[in-house]
């Protein structure tokens, strides 16, 4: 809810597949002026960022940077466990056959295998980050079991008296079985979303029996993200909850965190940020939900510090029921110059909240406290990388955001590092069929897409407010919740990006803008989105589903004035939008309907929207945009290796800590294998 990822990212193409290097070879450059593109396989593709500003830090800033860092990479085994209980015995099986001196790594079948190895580094488990599809190795079981055979059993995750056969035949059908744990996050009409998902926040319980349970909690609407941080299970017949803390579910990992966390404390910048970190020991040491609050509070006031950081269970994407949170860590410095653009429209917040096209009973009477600025980001680790978000907007909880108001934040160096990856890329000029608007999109793209992330994370997720005794939109519009947040965001930003509001306060020149990110954004969502989906699939992933509800529920409104049409040029289709003031007030009317659904807590209409607009595919327009982006040779997701921070020590004293940049990024699962490795594979 408080995360966007990238609209679409097209890439150029780099020869090579994952860099074979050993571990023990460090594979960095200090210097920020390396190439930005690491690697590419499969689907994907591996950038790298640069963090201005880091050498211009003080040494207190750098220490206490350094052990968030350690703070965020210590809870890294958290995110793969809860992808799927069988994940890091799957990645701790790749360790060991990458740090085998006997494996020969050549071959047609170890291309297979390696390539295998980077799709479950990236993904964090053997589901894809987006799709969330289980996806299995190219190269044969035969070959896999030869390389497992050839380990060290004491190198690999098996279990007490088991044998190194047994384990390849354990390991078979959770690796090589399609239909074993085929969806991570299952969100199709019509199942049970708990029991058809295969990650691991449930086991042994139904959709029905979790929702019951979870309504047996207090809703007065100011009560904490019940069931946020912990894995359901059934004892004794009763549902019964595993909580993620020290002396309980990952409680060894945790207990890392807190170590960390505790040597940050004394070089908190302030006092709001020392606070916010003694809750966030505090909380992870008991569990207790009310002191994520109580954190949430803090950290929400903590707007002066350079150095910043998200950390802990937060984002529910991964839950089909929009429930669970993820494990995440992102550490960041602020980025001054790019802050005054998102900070001029944060200071306009009441005036966007007053002038939108909500209902009157849906607005904030007053909006409190949107802290928003650009950051530089640092590291990340858990569910924000390799695969990372642009913009961040927290706290989740709604009556924390209306009492005591919300960050906003754009990661500038990460938007920066996409763009630079897709220069040159072909991809507008194979899509945008209008040369008019091909030449406005090049020159005004970067800066609608930025202003986009901003307006959503700022004043998108800040704004409307539900109805007084309305549950939480997570308990009322359950797998459909963050898909319709998400579409909720997205159309204030599209709304507002059109408004001459924008040029009065000078975070734009022109209207053109405004409509060069209504012709990207339409492209995308009835489009060129596609390319990131198999032939004959549905829509599935939560921002996937709002773009294309979105852009599919104007166009279909739009059909008599032909306002957005596709239209044939050459035998290839195009979105052509004909009536950009005539397309912003459908999304105006779509973004009234959809805060009306979640104020008033309508599932059936909410349902309706998504399914209807937001799920299907043209089969047709599906294979075409496939053919032609295929040709372009691009890969539809990006991610990054993370720069090394680096303690250099005199006498047992910090005296700097040196940041390098990471040049493979197998060496660098390989060294967070060795290093952050806290977890056993229990299954």
């Amino acid at each position: 809810m408080g995360k966007l990822g990238m609209l679409f990212t097209g890439a150029s193409c780099v020869a090579g597949l994952l860099a074979c290097q050993s571990p023990d070879k460090s594979a960095v450059d200090t210097s920020a002026e390396s190439e930005i593109k690491i690697d590419q396989f499969a689907d994907l593709e591996i950038l790298r960022y640069d963090v201005p500003g880091w050498d211009a830090l003080r040494l207190e800033q750098k220490k206490l940077a350094y052990y968030l860092y350690q703070a965020g990479l210590s809870g890294r085994d958290i995110i793969y466990d809860q992808r799927g209980k069988h994940n890091l015995t799957i990645r701790k099986t790749l360790e060991a056959i990458w740090n085998n001196p006997d494996t020969e790594k050549k071959g047609d079948e170890w291309e297979k295998f390696r390539t295998y190895s980077g799709r479950v580094w990236f993904s964090n488990g053997n589901h894809h980050h987006y799709s969330n599809d289980k996806f299995v190795p190219e190269c044969s079981f035969d070959y896999f079991a030869t390389l497992v055979k050839a380990c060290d059993p004491a190198a690999l995750p098996l279990q007490e008296g088991e044998t190194v056969d047994a384990f390849v035949n354990r390991l078979q059908p959770v690796i090589f079985d399609p239909n074993v744990d085929p969806k991570m996050v299952n969100l199709t009409a019509g199942i049970d979303h708990v029991a058809q998902s295969s990650n691991n926040f449930y086991e042994g319980v139904t959709q029905q029996e979790v929702e019951a349970f979870y309504a047996g909690f207090p809703d007065t609407g100011h009560d904490p993200e019940w069931g946020l941080n912990s894995k359901v299970v059934k004892e004794g017949g009763r549902l019964t909850e595993r909580v993620w803390r020290s002396g309980g579910m990952y409680g060894t990992a945790i207990d890392q965190v807190i170590f960390w966390l505790q040597k940050a404390i004394p070089l908190a910048e302030n006092d709001q940020q020392k606070a916010a970190l003694t809750l966030l020991a505090e909380y992870y040491r008991t569990g207790d939900l009310k002191t994520w609050d109580e954190y949430n509070k803090a950290w929400v006031q903590d707007t002066t510090g350079t150095i910043d950081f998200a950390n802990g269970f937060i984002e529910v994407y991964n839950d089909a029921i929009g429930v669970k949170g993820s494990y995440e860590a992102v550490l960041s410095l602020k980025d001054f110059e790019s802050t005054k653009r998102i900070q001029a429209i944060a200071n306009e917040a009441q005036w966007f909240e007053d002038h939108s096209p909500l209902q009157p009973e849906h607005k904030k009477k007053e909006v409190k406290g949107i802290s928003a600025k650009a950051i530089t980001v640092i590291a990340e680790a858990g569910d924000a990388a390799p695969s990372t978000p642009i913009g961040i907007n927290l706290p989740n909880s709604d009556w924390l955001r209306k009492e005591y108001g919300s960050k906003s934040v754009s990661l500038s160096n990460i938007v920066h590092a996409y763009n630079e990856s897709s220069a040159n890329s072909g991809f507008l000029e194979e899509f945008v069929g209008d040369q008019a608007k091909l030449e406005r999109m090049k020159q005004y793209g970067t800066l609608s897409s930025d202003l986009h992330t901003d307006m959503h994370e700022c004043i998108g997720h800040a704004s409307g407010q539900i109805n007084p005794g309305v549950g939480t939109p997570d308990k009322t519009l359950k797998s459909y919740a963050s898909c319709l947040e998400e579409a909720r965001a997205d159309l204030v930003a599209l709304y507002y990006i059109l408004d001459p509001k924008l040029v009065e306060i000078g975070v734009m020149p022109t209207l053109e803008v405004g409509k060069a990110e209504y012709d990207s954004y339409m492209m995308n969502g009835l489009m060129t989105q596609l390319s990131r989906l198999k032939l004959g699939d549905d829509i599935e992933e939560a921002h996937m589903r709002n773009r294309a509800l979105n852009a599919y529920w104007v166009y279909e409104k739009g059909k008599a004035d032909n306002v957005v049409s596709f239209e044939k040029k050459d035998g290839k289709t195009y979105v052509q939008v004909n009536d950009y003031d005539k397309l912003r007030v459908l999304f105006g009317e779509l973004l009234r309907e959809i805060q009306r659904i979640k104020s008033e807590g309508d599932y059936e209409a909410g349902k309706n929207l998504v399914e209807t607009y937001g799920v299907k595919v043209n089969r047709e327009l599906h294979e075409e945009v496939l053919g032609r982006y295929a040709k372009l040779n691009l890969r539809p997701y990006k991610g990054f290796v993370q720069p090394r921070l680096v303690a250099v020590e005199e006498n047992g004293e910090i005296v700097d800590v040196r940041l390098e940049y990471v040049t493979s990024f197998v060496d660098q699962m390989l060294e967070y294998g060795k290093n952050y490795s806290l977890l056993p594979a229990v299954n």
